[in-house]
């Protein structure tokens, strides 16, 4: 029996009437009508109303294939069809799970061989904390507990991911971080590195996290998590001069490294994942989104084989796991969307083409009244809003200009999400250089008009 169809407003009333929607203003929401998206194709989304809009986000970056990839579909079908679900406790796997598992191994770092499955990214860094504590109790060092992030740091929402993460919005909802958690500086130069140089500044956002080490005591730390390019707060690209002297400290330290590859990881860079650009030797990396492109929840932590052979050869049963751990139908579409990535060489498409193109069209954006910097990697980037581009004053309201931007764009057909007064983008890794030209061009528009109506 087919569902009944409704209109847009039907549908909007039913909206407001049933659905609590995530890291949502309701009573904000109920006043202006969701918008209502019923299909997509390639880079690109319909609305109920007929509005054709480019998705310049790739969903919550994670539609790397694109929308409409018909073969997604029939491998989820086939495997519901064989294999709906099976749990994987109770010493029990299926194919798509161990095949997928193996596949993941292939591609990331060569020390890196073995994954635990989740449902979602924040899954995923929920078992991070498990895992590192569990590996240090196994190594006679139960006192290294303390998890170092990074201010404005994003690992998720649920209880143990928000409190990973560093920022303040969430943490003021929930009492957290828990205990055991603490947080350095963020290596963001352009809004907090005042008179130094990028590489200066680089430095010395490195060395908060051995000074923090100190403070906390060494016998004390288990790791350190970080993502290589930071998503939601802003697209944040450290100074080249981070990352190494990061290697160095947690090197120096022996903590535990975490790089969370949420977002980075399946080809965003134009590596497989971004610690790979980076050339970082993770201890776990926490995956999502890419790894089915977004068409099936499903998430994992890749575990380094130090990490890996304490818990098999050291650790008896592991108290730690989930209903759908390594779940078949999505595991199954994982197999597939890894497939399409690697025959249609999509990661070094990014690499050698759609990156450097979007890189290069993104920084003549650079020479408008409202920009104060872009920056980017692969095919992620960022546009700081400024009131003054000389000074970097910004806009006395934060987010005034973000939010009337984003929402500009929404109605000349583009996505882009708006962290406080810096414009992000991510689009699909498959987007084509002429979709690249109107990605910018809508873009320059959107900035005329913000900037029109902030009388800039």
């Amino acid at each position: 029996m087919s569902q009944p169809t409704h209109t847009t407003a039907e549908l909007r009333a039913l909206d407001h009437a049933h659905y609590l929607h995530p890291f949502t203003d309701h009573k904000d929401l109920g006043s202006r009508g969701t918008r209502i998206i019923e299909r997509a194709e390639g880079v690109y989304l319909w609305d109920s109303e007929g509005q054709k809009i480019l998705d310049g986000m790739a969903g919550l970056w994670c539609v790397n294939i694109g929308y409409g990839r018909r073969e997604l579909a029939d491998a989820a079908y086939k495997q519901m069809l064989e294999l709906p679900y099976y749990n994987s406790f109770f010493q029990c796997a299926n194919p798509p799970a161990v095949k997928l598992a193996a596949a993941i191994a292939e591609i990331a770092p060569a020390h890196m061989n073995h994954v635990f499955f989740t449902g979602s990214g924040s899954e995923s860094n929920d078992t991070v904390l498990r895992m590192v504590r569990r590996y240090w109790d196994l190594k006679g060092k139960p006192t290294r507990k303390t998890v170092i992030g990074r201010i404005n740091g994003y690992h998720g929402s649920t209880v143990a991911g928000a409190s990973l993460g560093g920022m303040a919005p969430m943490h003021e909802q929930g009492d957290l971080p828990i205990p055991g958690i603490v947080h350095i500086p963020q290596p963001y130069w352009y809004g907090e590195g005042g008179d130094m140089s990028e590489e200066e500044f680089g430095l010395w956002a490195a060395r908060q996290l051995e000074e923090k080490i100190q403070q906390v005591g060494e016998e004390n730390v288990a790791a350190f998590i970080a993502e290589p390019i930071q998503g939601a707060g802003g697209v944040i690209v450290p100074p080249s001069t981070y990352w190494p002297e990061i290697k160095r400290i947690v090197d120096k330290y022996q903590i535990l490294l975490v790089v969370d590859e949420v977002i980075c990881g399946f080809g965003r860079t134009g590596e497989w994942f971004g610690s790979q650009y980076y050339d970082l030797k993770p201890d776990l990396m926490p995956i999502a989104k890419g790894m089915t492109s977004g068409y099936l929840p499903m998430g994992g932590v890749i575990v380094g084989d130090r990490v890996a052979r304490t818990m098999i050869d050291e650790g008896g049963e592991f108290f730690h796991g989930y209903t759908y751990s390594g779940h078949p139908v999505a595991a199954a579409v994982g197999l597939e969307n890894l497939r399409i990535l690697r025959e249609e060489k999509i990661v070094e498409y990014v690499k050698q083409e759609a990156a450097p193109y979007l890189q290069s069209k993104i920084a003549e954006l650079a020479d408008h009244r409202l920009v104060g910097e872009v920056r980017g990697v692969g095919l992620l980037g960022a546009l700081e809003l400024v009131k003054n581009k000389a000074t970097r004053v910004r806009f006395v309201e934060k987010g005034t200009a973000g939010t009337l931007c984003r929402d500009i764009c929404v109605r000349n057909g583009l996505v882009m999400r708006a962290v406080g007064d810096t414009m992000i983008m991510s689009p699909p890794l498959v987007i084509r250089p002429s979709e690249i030209d109107e990605l910018v061009n809508t873009i320059r528009q959107c900035l005329d008009q913000t900037a029109e109506q902030l009388g800039v």
